[in-house]
C-alpha cells in the first residue's frame, strides 16, 4: 500500500522544482527583456579612422535603436589590438561592452604579444567582413604593378617602402610574398602603423610607396589609389581588374602560401555567454535586427560596408579556422 504522506511530500517537491525551474526561465527571459538598463559601449581595439572604427560608428545608431540605450564607441588601440582585446576581457561579463574587432589579431596577440588569453576566450557573434590583404600605391605613384615593385626590391631592397600594421595577416602575407620572390624581408623598408586608417593615409600621402591593408577599407579610396594585387582565391567584385595572388604566382612561376586577411566582427567576451546567456541572446537579436534595418542596409550599400549575417556558429568556426592558419606562419612576424 502506498504511503499517502510520502506521496504528498513528493508532490510538493515536484511542484517546488517546477516553480523553481519556471522561476529560472522567467528570470532568464526577464534579463533578456530588461537588458540593457544603462548605456553600452562598442570597443574598437584600434585607433580612430580605420575600417573597424568607421563601421562601429556608422552602425552604433542602429544598435541604439534596437537596444533602447545610448551606445558609445571607444578606441583602445595599441600593440596590434592587444591592449583592446585585453581591455574587453577585463570588463565585467555583463554584456555592456562589445567589440568590433579584426579577430584574427587575437591569434597574433597570443603568438607574438604573449597574451595570457586564449582563442576561445572570445565569442564572435557575427563576422560581416572577411577581408583580403590588398597591396596599393597612390594613384599618381610611379609604381604601377606588383612585378615592377618586386623587381625593384630584388635589385635594391631599400628602393621601395611598404606600410603595414604590425602583428597582422597583412604583414605575414607581404613577408611570404617577398620570400617567394627571393627577397629578404629584413632588408626591405617595412614601416608599421597603428591601424588600417593610418596605413592608408600614409600611402595616399606618399609617406610610404606601397601599403598592405584589408581590401574593404580601400574601396572608398579607389579613385585615389592604384591597386596592385589581392591575396584572394578569386577576383574581388570591387577590384575586378586587380590581379589575385594565384594569377601572379602562376605568371611569375613562384609558389606561395598566404593567409586570410582581416576578419571583422561583433565580439563578446566568452564569459558573457557562460554567465549571462540571455544577454548574449539579446545581443545576437539586436545585431541581426539592426543589420536588417532598411536605413542601415541603404547606408551600408552606399558606404560599401559589408552586411552579411553568418551568425555565431559559423562566425566562431571561421574565426578559429583562420586563426589556426595564422598560427602556422606566426614565426614570420615574430621579433628575433
Amino acid at each position: 500500500m502506498r504511503n499517502p504522506q510520502k506521496r504528498q511530500t513528493l508532490t510538493r517537491l515536484a511542484v517546488a522544482v517546477g516553480i523553481a525551474a519556471t522561476g529560472l526561465g522567467t528570470a532568464s527571459i526577464g534579463v533578456a527583456q530588461s537588458f540593457p538598463t544603462k548605456p553600452v559601449t562598442i570597443l574598437v581595439p584600434f585607433d580612430t579612422g580605420g575600417f573597424n572604427d568607421r563601421i562601429a560608428r556608422a552602425f552604433a545608431p542602429y544598435l541604439q535603436k534596437q537596444l533602447g540605450q545610448p551606445v558609445t564607441v571607444i578606441n583602445r588601440g595599441g600593440s596590434g589590438a592587444l591592449l583592446g582585446h585585453t581591455f574587453l576581457l577585463q570588463q565585467p561579463p555583463d554584456g555592456y561592452t562589445i567589440a568590433m574587432s579584426s579577430v584574427n589579431y587575437v591569434s597574433t596577440n597570443i603568438g607574438i604579444g604573449k597574451a595570457k588569453f586564449k582563442l576561445e576566450d572570445f565569442d564572435v557573434l557575427n563576422l560581416p567582413s572577411s577581408d583580403y590583404s590588398l597591396l596599393a600605391t597612390a594613384s599618381e605613384s610611379n609604381w604601377k604593378s606588383m612585378k615592377q615593385v618586386l623587381d625593384a626590391l630584388k635589385k635594391d631592397p631599400k628602393s621601395v617602402s611598404i606600410g603595414v600594421q604590425p602583428g597582422s595577416a597583412d604583414l605575414i602575407n607581404v613577408t611570404l610574398l617577398l620570400r617567394a620572390y627571393g627577397i629578404d624581408p629584413k632588408q626591405v623598408r617595412i614601416v608599421t602603423f597603428a591601424g588600417g586608417g593610418p596605413t592608408r593615409n600614409a600611402v595616399i600621402g606618399k609617406t610610404v610607396d606601397v601599403g598592405v591593408v584589408g581590401a574593404e577599407g580601400w574601396v572608398a579610396l579607389k579613385p585615389r589609389i592604384n591597386a596592385l594585387m589581392i591575396f584572394s582565391d578569386e577576383r574581388e567584385p570591387d577590384f575586378k581588374d586587380t590581379p589575385i595572388i594565384e594569377e601572379f604566382a602562376k605568371a611569375n612561376k613562384i609558389a606561395i602560401e598566404w593567409v586570410p586577411g582581416s576578419q571583422r566582427g561583433w565580439t563578446l567576451s566568452a564569459e558573457v555567454g557562460k554567465k549571462n546567456p540571455a544577454v548574449r541572446a539579446r545581443w545576437i537579436e539586436a545585431i541581426q535586427k539592426a543589420m536588417n534595418d532598411p536605413q542601415w542596409v541603404a547606408s551600408a550599400n552606399e558606404l560599401k560596408y559589408p552586411n552579411p549575417w553568418l551568425g555565431p556558429e559559423k562566425s566562431q568556426a571561421a574565426y578559429l579556422k583562420a586563426s589556426r592558419i595564422l598560427d602556422k606562419h606566426m614565426d614570420l612576424i615574430k621579433k628575433d
